[in-house]
C-alpha cells in the first residue's frame, strides 16, 4: 500500500522497510513509499476477558470455581507498541485476546493455591489486586497492560462455602443468643441500678428543686424589688429623656422653622431684587431713557420757545417802545393843545364854554338822529284824529326836536351850567342868537327830514 496513512486515537500505524528502525505513528499520518515501505496497523482498542478457573484447588485443598473479568489493552508508549508489534503484528484480534486470557487464567489459578477458601472469598479486592499484580509483569512483557480486573463469582461444588457460611450462622446465631441474654441481664441490672439512681437523683433533684424554688423566689422577690426600682427608674429616665427629646425635636425643628424662614427671606431677597432688576430693565431704564428723550426735547422746545419769546418779547419791547414814544409824543401833543385850550379857555371864560357847547351841540343832534339814519323803511299808522298834534313824517321830526331841546337842561343838570341863560346875557348876541337858534332848528329839521 503506497501513499499517505492516516490512524485514528484507538490505532497505531507501523511503517517498517527502508533498511530502519519501524516508525510508530499514533493517531496521525504518514507517507508510505511504494516498494519501499510496509504499512500495518495495530489497534489498540480495549479487550474485555472473562477469566474463569473451574475446580482450582485452594490452599486448604477446597476446589473453588472463580470468573472474573479483566479488561486489559495494548500500552500507548511506543516501546510498548514496538513490542506489541513483533510479538502480535499480522494477528487477528481474537488470537490476541486468547493469548492475553490464557495469561490471565494461568495467574489467577496460581493466586488461587496460594490462599485460603475464606480469605478469597472475605477479601475478594485483595485477590484480585494479588491476580493483577503479577499478571501485569507478563502482559507488559507482551506490551499489554490490565485497565482494571475484577472477582465476579466464587463458588464450590462440595459446599464448603455452605457449611462455611451454616458454621458462621450459627455462630452468628449463637452469639446473638448469647449477646440478646446478656444484654437483657445487663439491661435488668442497669435499668434497675438506673431506676435506683433515678430515684435518688429524683429525691436529690426534688430537694435540689425545693431549695431552688426557696432560693428563686427570694431571688425573685429581690429580683423584682430591683426590677420594680430600675422600672420606676427607667420610666422616669424615659419620661425625662422623651421629654428632653422632645425638646431636641423641637429645637431641631425651630432651627429648621428659622433656616426655612432664611431660605424663604433669601429667596423673597432675591425675588424683590429680581423684580428691582426687572423693574429697573422694563420700566425704570426705559423710563429714564423717555424722560432724557422728554428733558432733551423740552429742553430743545424750552430753548426754542425762550429763543422765540425772547424775540417776541423784544419785539414787543420794541413795538411798545415805539407805541409809547407815540401815545408819549400823542399825549405831549394833546396835553399841549388841552393846556393851549385852557389858557384859551382862561381867557375867554364863561362865553368860552358856552361857545364850545353849542359847537358840540349839533354833533350831539347827529348822534341823536344817527339811529334813524341807518333805518331802511318807517311805516307810521296814523288813526286820523284831529288834535293838532300832527301825523306822519311831522310827528317823527317834532319828537327829534324835543329831544334836542331838552340838551340844555340835560346839560344844566350834569354841570350846573346854565346854557341858555349864558347865551340871552351875552351882550349883542340876542339877535344873532336867535338867528342862529332858528338856523339850528331848521338844520336839525332838514337832517330829520333827511
Amino acid at each position: 500500500m503506497a501513499g499517505i496513512h492516516t490512524t485514528g486515537p484507538n490505532q497505531a500505524l507501523i511503517i517498517s522497510g527502508g533498511g530502519k528502525e519501524p516508525r510508530v505513528i499514533v493517531g496521525g499520518r504518514a507517507l508510505v513509499l511504494p516498494f519501499v515501505n510496509r504499512a500495518q496497523i495495530l489497534s489498540l482498542e480495549v479487550m474485555t476477558l472473562d477469566v474463569g478457573t473451574p475446580r482450582v484447588y485452594t490452599k486448604e485443598g477446597v476446589p473453588v470455581s472463580v470468573d472474573g473479568i479483566a479488561q486489559v489493552k495494548f500500552a500507548r508508549s511506543e516501546e510498548a507498541i514496538r513490542v506489541a508489534a513483533q510479538q502480535f503484528l499480522g494477528k487477528p484480534q481474537s488470537q490476541i485476546a486468547s493469548i492475553a486470557l490464557q495469561t490471565m487464567e494461568g495467574h489467577q489459578r496460581a493466586m488461587l493455591g496460594t490462599m485460603s477458601v475464606e480469605s478469597i472469598y472475605q477479601d475478594r479486592d485483595a485477590f484480585a489486586k494479588q491476580v493483577r499484580e503479577v499478571a501485569s509483569t507478563d502482559l507488559a512483557n507482551m506490551g499489554m497492560e490490565i485497565v482494571s480486573f475484577t472477582i465476579r463469582n466464587i463458588q464450590d461444588d462440595e459446599g464448603y462455602l455452605d457449611a462455611l457460611g451454616v458454621k458462621r450462622t450459627s455462630e452468628v446465631k449463637r452469639d446473638a443468643t448469647i449477646g440478646l441474654a446478656e444484654a437483657e441481664r445487663d439491661s435488668a441490672i442497669r435499668s434497675a441500678q438506673a431506676k435506683q439512681e433515678a430515684e435518688a437523683a429524683r429525691y436529690i433533684a426534688e430537694t435540689g428543686i425545693a431549695e431552688s424554688a426557696r432560693e428563686f423566689n427570694v431571688s425573685r422577690a429581690g429580683f423584682d424589688q430591683q426590677v420594680n426600682a430600675r422600672n420606676a427608674e427607667a420610666e422616669l429616665a424615659y419620661e425625662l429623656q422623651a421629654t428632653k427629646t422632645k425638646q431636641q425635636i423641637r429645637t431641631e425643628e425651630i432651627q429648621i422653622e428659622v433656616v426655612e424662614r432664611q431660605r424663604q427671606i433669601q429667596v423673597q431677597d432675591q425675588e424683590v431684587l429680581r423684580r428691582e432688576r426687572e423693574l429697573e430693565a422694563t420700566v425704570r431704564k426705559p423710563a429714564e431713557a423717555e424722560r432724557y428723550r422728554l428733558e432733551t426735547i423740552s429742553t430743545g422746545e424750552k430753548a426754542s420757545v425762550l429763543m422765540e419769546a425772547e424775540a417776541t418779547a423784544e419785539t414787543i419791547r420794541l413795538r411798545g417802545d415805539a407805541e409809547a414814544d407815540a401815545v408819549r409824543a400823542k399825549g405831549l401833543a394833546e396835553a399841549d393843545a388841552m393846556r393851549q385850550k385852557a389858557e384859551a379857555w382862561k381867557e375867554y371864560g364863561q362865553a368860552a364854554l358856552v361857545e364850545r357847547l353849542v359847537e358840540s351841540m349839533p354833533a350831539v343832534a347827529a348822534a341823536i338822529a344817527q339811529p334813524l339814519s341807518k333805518t331802511d323803511r318807517i311805516s307810521i299808522i296814523s288813526n286820523g284824529g284831529g288834535d293838532g298834534a300832527g301825523t306822519g313824517a311831522s310827528r317823527v321830526t317834532r319828537d327829534v326836536t324835543n329831544i334836542i331841546s331838552q340838551i340844555p337842561e340835560v346839560i344844566e343838570s350834569l354841570t350846573g351850567i346854565d346854557v341858555i341863560g349864558s347865551i340871552r346875557n351875552l351882550p349883542g348876541v340876542l339877535g344873532s342868537n336867535r338867528e342862529e337858534t332858528d338856523g339850528a332848528d331848521s338844520e336839525a329839521s332838514d337832517s330829520n327830514q333827511s
